[in-house]
């Protein structure tokens, strides 16, 4: 059963353009689920639209197969915690997490018991006590978390909410939230325009640019078949390496940018038309080191190094275009030195030029599934 459906869901201001526009979809219960896009996409437009903090201009919005439209936000069973904690600075932690129990008139003791259980949860037993101002921006996001915890609210909205956190802080909370949602059995609308986030925390992922949807689906399928450009540039760190590309008369070679000239076999560009205006993509990882390699080489110059301990990172100018190769280790290469650079086609991804839409996908670089057994 949908949890919460979306049909046609539009929003404009004053009957000017369209914020968002013909957003269709259905999320399932206990499944966590990510909006995700560049910002002015529309995505925390259409999470307030989910909570009722912002009206629907157009469609129908379903929760728990109920039309929620005009339903107003404490009537709609559901929790939200935003970007910028919304805590109250004169308020105690224990105060702050059990503000809408309070407000509810929920029992003292069944108060307690599951101010208890969140603070266990969440590592907040030794803070409640506590003023906002005496807490680091970790906690805080653990006492907005525990708010939404002790709700018991089946139904959970984020928005953007580790977006104020350092690095290790934000890796630390995305394992405590995906923990929290699992064990609780929430549903839970993630917003953030971090795709890393997107990618190891969704079980499914909605792409927004412009208030239009341009792919649903899980992370690795965004990861692996793109539907159009946007979604290939936008998932995946760094993003997936692009270039113009043409076929040559007798669709032998595949040149790319002008300057990286492939030898491929005809037979695996079969559909793609001769004359079609093409962009190729191809991952990071799929740029292989050239240097113990016989076949479809190319020597590129490299024009920054990041030794990351663990792989070392190589950008390469082709053409217009910045490329990224990911190599596992640590490589000795220095600015400026010709590196040579295996590029084999069956890796790339190829896309129409002008509508940005995926022609064909990769032949090679999926992940095979591994059945534990």
């Amino acid at each position: 059963m949908s949890q919460v459906e979306l049909n046609d869901i539009s929003k404009s201001y004053d009957k000017q353009k369209d914020v968002l526009n013909g957003i269709n979809v259905s999320i399932e219960e206990g499944e966590f689920f990510v909006l995700v896009g560049p910002s002015g996409s529309g995505k925390s437009t259409l999470l307030r639209m989910i909570a009722g903090l912002e009206e629907i201009t157009g469609g129908i919005l379903k929760i728990n197969n109920e039309v929620v439209n005009h339903l107003p936000p404490k009537n709609r069973d559901l929790s939200m915690v935003f970007q910028n904690y919304a805590l109250y600075p004169h308020l105690t932690v224990e105060q702050n997490i059990l503000f809408g129990l309070k407000a509810r008139k929920v029992d003292k003791h069944e108060q307690q018991r599951r101010l208890t259980e969140a603070a266990e949860m969440l590592g907040l037993s030794e803070l409640l006590k506590r003023k906002p101002r005496e807490l680091s921006g970790g906690q805080r996001q653990r006492v907005a978390l525990g708010r939404s915890v002790v709700s018991h609210a089946p139904l959970c909205l984020m928005d953007e909410p580790l977006s104020n956190l350092d690095a290790k802080l934000r890796a630390n909370m995305r394992v405590q939230i995906r923990r929290l949602q699992k064990r609780l059995g929430l549903t839970m609308i993630y917003v953030t325009h971090d795709q890393v986030e997107a990618m190891t925390m969704g079980d499914r992922i909605m792409v927004l640019n412009e208030g239009k949807i341009q792919q649903v689906g899980k992370p690795i399928t965004l990861y692996n078949e793109p539907e159009n450009l946007f979604v290939a540039s936008f998932i995946g760190s760094p993003k997936m390496n692009l270039g113009k590309a043409v076929l040559s008369e007798d669709r032998t070679t595949l040149i790319i940018e002008n300057q990286i000239h492939i030898p491929i076999d005809p037979m695996m560009i079969r559909d793609i038309p001769i004359n079609q205006n093409l962009v190729v993509g191809i991952r990071a990882e799929h740029l292989f080191s050239g240097l113990e390699k016989e076949e479809h080489l190319t020597y590129l110059e490299a024009v920054n190094v990041e030794q990351l301990g663990n792989e070392t990172s190589v950008s390469f100018d082709v053409g217009s275009e910045l490329w990224t190769a990911k190599w596992p280790g640590q490589w000795n290469i220095h600015f400026g030195q010709m590196v040579p650079v295996q590029i084999m086609p069956q890796y790339l991804l190829f896309f129409d030029g002008d509508s940005g839409t995926l022609l064909k996908s990769a032949e090679l670089g999926k992940k095979q599934e591994v059945v534990a057994i």
